[in-house]
């Protein structure tokens, strides 16, 4: 009876697992950065940084019916930051990401769990994938797909730890969110709507009984017209409701790219984005007139040595950035991306002019599994940046890089 038993348990295994879609994939992605002048203007008698930052991922999928799981865990490191023979790590151990999407009907899913959230092109919603660590939301989403219509509905909630009372959050992070994300393709153009209510916990040292969670509203649309060898990509955000020290948000995005395949080989880029700020990068009178790209994917744009937006440059003097691109394709596995930036201050500013900024990417399939990438970027220095960040020292800002990445399917049925 035992063995009957077993055996129809084995039996409804293998009937179970012929049915369902097993996929294993790792990412191995080590990069080595020369930082001297990145992300500030680079400082008199300091010498500049140099070391090899590595993502390590393990990543697992699972369909079947109407069920997808999936699992990421991550270790991220610097070389040498934890000692040899040392018996613990450096809490570089994490989990990127831990989701099921659920099948509710032919159209409508559920999809709940740790995540990221990637909208249109990473403006405002985006995995940053740049950094090592990446972006996550934990966040059940609600998602729409009918023929070429989709619709997206989140919600999430964040708590420090499961508690007996109070629902304050010291994390930082945001409190809660809810947004509607919709999206629509034609024959040759397609546009996305998008409003987020994000919540961010106020605390108060002095009287906890105005601990708050204080909400600012972003709505924007998202277009792109794509014709044969011509895009043309449009981004317009408001931003409205009160920031994190109940100043009055009005706030906005507007930016325009222009594509155009010159050639099998080569393609430009023509584009312009304006975000607004404050005059002389200060709140007057409870009313805060700076952009914030929230959770967008930020190092892709405005240059790649992050002078703005990425961790900083919030509640300041906001943004004009005028920027040429142009893609060559040099053979099947090698491209070479150049990117000419010219920053200046959207608001009043001492000195409007910021700097310009070059960007120089090259990159290389090695074979099926295996990228090679390197950059070089070169900031060159106008008054304006210099006032804005408190530094006349004169010195030469570059960034350089080499990266490779190793990411091998290790199993798939």
């Amino acid at each position: 009876m035992k063995l009957n038993i077993n055996v129809a348990i084995l039996f409804l295994f293998v009937s179970t697992f012929s049915y369902a879609q097993l996929k294993v994939n790792a990412e191995l992605r080590p990069r080595f950065e020369y930082r001297h002048g990145y992300k500030t203007l680079f400082p008199e008698n300091i010498d500049p940084a140099a070391f090899v930052s590595q993502r390590t991922r393990l990543n697992t999928s699972f369909k079947i019916e109407k069920l997808d799981f999936y699992l990421s865990i991550q270790d991220i490191r610097v070389w040498g930051d934890v000692a040899q023979l040392n018996n613990t790590d450096n809490n570089g151990f994490s989990l990127h990401e831990s989701w099921a999407k659920i099948g509710l009907s032919d159209h409508t899913f559920l999809k709940v769990g740790r995540q990221e959230i990637i909208y249109d092109d990473s403006r405002f919603f985006g995995n940053v994938n740049w950094a090592q660590q990446g972006r996550s939301h934990d966040v059940a989403i609600l998602k729409f797909k009918k023929d070429n219509f989709k619709l997206d509905i989140g919600v999430a909630f964040n708590q420090d730890e499961e508690a007996l009372t109070e629902t304050t959050l010291n994390t930082n992070t945001y409190k809660s969110f809810q947004y509607l994300w919709l999206h629509k393709d034609w024959e040759y153009f397609s546009g996305s709507f998008l409003f987020l209510n994000n919540g961010l916990q106020f605390i108060d040292d002095t009287n906890t009984d105005n601990n708050e969670t204080r909400y600012s509203q972003t709505l924007g649309y998202h277009l792109k017209y794509n014709k044969e060898k011509f895009d043309l990509t449009g981004n317009l955000y408001y931003q409205f409701g009160n920031d994190i020290l109940d100043n009055k948000l009005n706030a906005f995005l507007l930016g325009l790219e222009a594509d155009y395949q010159m050639s099998n080989k080569t393609k430009l880029n023509l584009g312009i984005e304006l975000q607004r700020g404050n005059d002389n990068g200060t709140i007057t009178n409870g009313n805060n007139n700076a952009f914030t790209p929230l959770y967008g994917t930020n190092h892709k744009f405005n240059g790649f040595m992050d002078y703005f937006f990425v961790g900083n440059h919030a509640n300041n003097i906001g943004l004009l950035d005028i920027h040429a691109k142009v893609n060559f394709k040099l053979h099947e596995k090698s491209n070479l991306h150049f990117a000419l930036h010219n920053f200046s201050a959207a608001a009043e500013f001492t000195n409007k002019l910021l700097g310009n900024e070059l960007d120089i990417v090259y990159s290389h399939k090695l074979q099926k599994y295996v990228s090679l990438k390197a950059g070089y970027s070169h900031l060159f220095v106008s008054e304006g940046i210099e006032f804005l960040k408190g530094n006349t020292d004169g010195n030469t800002n570059n960034w350089g890089w080499v990266m490779l990445t190793v990411k091998p399917t290790l199993f798939h049925k």
